[in-house]
């Protein structure tokens, strides 16, 4: 799967420690996201979605062939 956080907190202009301060979460939480190894509950996919100003497709969704 094609790592969609990443690039929207990139766009967004935002920093890994930047975007876990404004979403109340530690910088290695955001990089275990981008890396694929950790799986965040809904309510901080949301958080992250409303940062970077995109939607919870848009970052999250999985096909089912992925």
């Amino acid at each position: 799967m094609e790592n969609r956080v990443k690039q929207a907190r990139v766009q967004a202009g935002f920093t890994q420690q930047q975007l876990a301060d404004q979403i109340g979460v530690t910088r290695q939480t955001i990089s275990l996201i981008e890396k694929g190894s950790y799986n965040p509950t809904l309510r901080l996919c949301l958080e992250i979605c409303y940062a970077v100003h995109q939607s919870l497709d848009e970052l999250f969704w999985v096909d089912e062939k992925e």
